[in-house]
């Protein structure tokens, strides 16, 4: 009976990454096209839409996961704040399989625009699904788009981190999934440059691999021509962690007080975690 409740509980959690994922690439991958493809809105409002698609994912998730989302956010906690191991490649699947259906339905949803704008399917609209160094566009190399991921998912990973420490000074009100969004806003509109602000594998490589199944040949590649998939997955697991070692050096040891809450869960108003 504990096993199959166990069972029950970790298909519950897979399937709240799964869907938490998936809405916050829909909101995301979806800005895009209408932005790349379609000429309506501007950096601005991918830079909003994305962190509102956060926000929605965060709060369809929490409850049941944690809502982590992002590989690199799961890896970190497991690192530095005592989540399960064994939990972090079935969460990592959840998250790149959701990420991987809200890119097909965005590739569905915008077949006639993606059309018309690119007929065919090349680096032009790649940026709708995946990154690019310099997003397709400046004089940015791989190892400059990977010095970017690292420290952009580290500040990422940093601040979620004093976000749901319940021993610092959390949001209140259930307010933490829309500061977190703000905080991706934030990211985007400051360190969007370099790489397109995918600080997250799963919302990289899911797209990627939707793209490439329905004709982009060039997925895998930057505009150079070289393999440029690997970047936004490795830049972001590595900043996680440094994001998560640094708030653990210079700010837990200095903070005292109750016991934090459960690994991944968000602040609740009256400061217990949500079970």
């Amino acid at each position: 009976m504990a096993e199959q409740t166990s069972r029950r509980e970790l298909v519950g959690e897979l399937s709240a990454e799964f869907l938490g994922t998936m809405i916050l690439i829909l909101f995301g991958c979806g800005v895009v096209a209408q932005v790349v493809a379609a000429g309506i809105g501007d950096h601005d409002s991918i830079a909003w839409a994305w962190g509102l698609g956060v926000t929605m994912g965060v709060y369809v998730a929490a409850r049941l996961s944690g809502a982590h989302i992002n590989p690199a956010v799961t890896l970190a906690l497991a690192c530095f704040k005592g989540f399960e191991w064994k939990k972090v490649g079935p969460y990592v699947v959840a998250q790149t399989a959701g990420a991987f259906v809200a890119a097909l339905l965005v590739r569905w949803n915008y077949t006639e625009v993606l059309a018309k704008t690119d007929p065919g399917h090349t680096i032009k609209t790649q940026g709708v699904f995946s990154t690019l160094p310099g997003n397709g566009a400046l004089p940015v190399s791989e190892l400059g788009a990977l010095r970017d991921q690292v420290i952009g998912t580290a500040i990422l990973v940093l601040v979620i981190f004093a976000i749901t420490d319940l021993l610092n000074t959390p949001p209140g009100a259930n307010l933490a999934p829309l500061i977190i969004g703000l905080l991706v806003v934030a990211i985007g509109m400051a360190w969007g440059t370099d790489a397109g602000y995918a600080i997250n594998p799963a919302r990289d490589f899911g797209p990627r691999l939707a793209s490439f199944i329905t004709g982009y040949g060039t997925a895998w590649r930057d505009q150079y021509g070289n393999i440029y998939f690997w970047v936004p997955i490795v830049g972001p697991l590595v900043g996680g962690v440094v994001g998560a070692a640094i708030y653990k050096l210079f700010i837990s040891p200095y903070l005292t007080g109750e016991e934090p809450q459960e690994p991944g869960r968000v602040p609740t108003p009256d400061g217990e975690h949500m079970d």
